[in-house]
């Protein structure tokens, strides 16, 4: 009985260790990617974004270091070992050398623009359409039916495609969106229609340290979403709460 209580007390000893070992090896710094989203990851880190990022790490002794670069290169970035994560991933959008934590930080409003002389669009009917997205995003592998469909590099000439009949409907997340359309001579000839819901999350790398953050950052959500710590986040950059 004595040895046993030896062993146990060995056992939990050696588990404190290891726990203290992992929380040591943390690094003092995450790097993350992103594209410049309006409000939301801007270059001089404001935004809804990195304040939910910072409102996750930067309490357990983890600060910010941000990169903004195009989406397809905070891909490249992260698989090549180059950043920790990059931000705005759609779950299993990405293959390998990256891996995904179990909980998203928020959730894309997914929409489809187009002129008001088409029908509206509905998540079935997608099919039946010429769409556009920017590369990178996609979209085909999260929105049912989609078969015809052009990936641009840039949105600065999506209206110019719309107008002239080049494409029915322009997909995106609606804050990118919205800029689009802030941009048209007569925004009164478009529509904008609501499509379906996708969970955002960092995509890591699938290294030692991506792995030791990743545990971190699933650690934090799961603390911040039970308290409801986020929602003043949210309630900040008048964005809806994604965790209800």
């Amino acid at each position: 009985m004595r040895m046993r209580q030896v062993w146990l007390g060995m056992l939990l000893m050696l588990s404190a260790l290891s726990g203290a070992q992992a929380q040591s090896e943390l690094p003092g710094e995450i790097r993350l990617a992103s594209e410049i989203w309006e409000a939301y990851t801007e270059a001089d880190g404001s935004g809804l974004g990195w304040d939910v990022m910072r409102e996750v790490f930067e309490p357990a002794g983890v600060r910010l270091d941000i990169h903004s670069v195009p989406y397809t290169r905070s891909v490249g970035l992260v698989q090549r070992g180059e950043a920790d994560a990059w931000v705005g991933s759609y779950r299993d959008e990405v293959e390998g050398p990256v891996f995904y934590p179990k909980h998203p930080y928020d959730r894309d409003q997914i929409v489809a623009l187009g002129l008001k002389d088409k029908p509206v669009p509905t998540l079935d009917s997608l099919g039946k359409y010429r769409l556009v997205w920017v590369r990178g995003y996609g979209y085909e592998e999260y929105l049912p039916n989609v078969h015809d469909y052009r990936e641009v590099q840039r949105r600065d000439g999506i209206l110019g495609m719309l107008e002239l009949g080049h494409a029915d409907f322009y997909i995106d997340a609606r804050p990118e969106v919205d800029y689009v359309l802030s941009r048209a001579a007569k925004p009164q000839q478009y529509r904008v229609t609501n499509l379906t819901q996708l969970p955002l999350y960092l995509g890591f790398a699938d290294t030692p340290r991506g792995h030791a953050l990743a545990e971190l950052f699933d650690q934090r959500m799961t603390q911040l979403i039970a308290s409801g710590e986020l929602r003043p986040i949210f309630e900040r950059w008048q964005q809806p709460y994604p965790f209800d």
